[in-house]
């Protein structure tokens, strides 16, 4: 990797913003951050300024002592996607509210390290026609695909039999149907191997985030949804697997940390050395065991890639359904249990909604979230 690359952040006072900025201050020498956004925590983003003097700062919602040079409104996350002056854009919006910036930043030929998932599960194919358009790359920052990314390095889908994409079970890997229908927030947020934001964190309990997952495996690598598999891996220590067409299979393995597949977005299909980026150490990390996932209680898995499969608004419908019942569930409004059920009453009545443009999937995506909340008299 060669010369100065110039980053903007999208989201960069939540998780994996925030571990973004750990890894790009110490590699100052390699990457100049030109612009921050964040939703509406003015205080972090006010110290965020101070430690990277960006060109451009946005925030989203006006919180309190907002500086009067910073951008406010959504139109910030496009604004900061489409600067001159960057060359990656990491994407750390949680939801549909990531599309637009990636679809901006793809137009002007821009590097996207993806951590919004959502803009590919809900327009995978609008976003592969920005990419062919603009000249851009989307580069995976979700530890699953950047595993299966270094092991594709070089190689065609065709090559590939399999991928394997592991998931930790989240806090609730043993619990049984009827205790889980009425799992507290706490217990919901408290992850066994991750450390997360809310929503991401509740989506690892449901598997929700492993339905998003296969959704953007298949765009991301040209794989068929046949061709797609889940197993359950507690330690979260092998992040996928590739089975190629010979028999062969190949893992990547790292401690659960954000940083590495982070770092390895920004520097892809280089590596640099990054010594704060713990090392592995395969004795204390074993053993290592593999499940299968249990289908009856967590229903999210396949009720997602159902969705994928079917495509269309499908996923749209899943993703937005998904969004505002966990946003009911985390405001203490509705149970644990009655995601999976708002889901399937969505897709329900949903899924053949017109998908074609953006603007369609962005009307049943609205259409969705009006009929959760009103399903539960909110």
């Amino acid at each position: 990797m060669t010369g100065l690359r110039r980053v903007a952040v999208l989201g960069s006072t939540g998780s994996i913003g925030t571990t973004a900025l750990r890894v790009l201050s110490r590699h100052r020498s390699r990457f100049r951050v030109t612009a921050l956004t964040a939703h509406s925590n003015a205080a972090l983003l006010g110290e965020q300024v101070s430690a990277f003097s960006p060109a451009f700062v946005g925030i989203v919602r006006d919180g309190n002592q907002v500086d009067p040079a910073w951008r406010l409104g959504e139109r910030t996350l496009v604004d900061a996607a489409s600067r001159d002056d960057v060359d990656i854009v990491l994407n750390a919006i949680v939801g549909v509210a990531g599309l637009d910036a990636t679809l901006a930043a793809l137009d002007c030929g821009h590097r996207v390290a993806l951590a919004n998932k959502e803009s590919l599960v809900v327009a995978g194919h609008l976003v592969a026609a920005a990419c062919a358009r603009g000249g851009g790359e989307v580069v995976p920052v979700d530890s699953e695909h950047s595993a299966i990314l270094q092991c594709m390095r070089g190689r065609s889908p065709g090559d590939v039999r399999r991928l394997i994409i592991t998931a930790s079970g989240g806090p609730f890997r043993d619990w049984d149907a009827e205790r889980l229908r009425d799992a507290t927030l706490a217990d919901a947020l408290r992850h066994p191997t991750w450390q997360m934001g809310r929503k991401i964190t509740i989506d690892s309990a449901t598997l929700a985030n492993k339905a998003l997952e296969v959704i953007e495996a298949h765009y991301l690598f040209d794989i068929p949804y046949d061709r797609i598999h889940v197993v359950v891996h507690p330690q979260s220590v092998v992040h996928s697997l590739v089975e190629f067409v010979d028999g062969s299979v190949l893992a990547q393995l790292g401690v659960p940390s954000m940083e590495l597949p982070i770092l390895y977005a920004m520097t892809h299909p280089d590596r640099i050395c990054d010594s704060d980026v713990p090392q592995f150490d395969p004795v204390a990390c074993s053993p290592l065991t593999f499940e299968p996932v249990q289908s009856d209680r967590f229903p999210m898995l396949s009720l997602g890639v159902s969705a994928g499969r079917r495509g269309g608004a499908a996923p749209a419908v899943f993703n937005a359904a998904n969004e505002e019942a966990v946003a009911l569930y985390l405001g203490g409004r509705i149970r644990f249990g009655d995601i999976s059920g708002a889901v399937a009453r969505s897709l329900e009545r949903f899924a053949a909604a017109a998908g074609g443009s953006r603007d369609a999937l962005l009307a049943a995506d609205a259409q969705v979230r009006t009929f959760v909340r009103e399903s539960f008299g909110c």
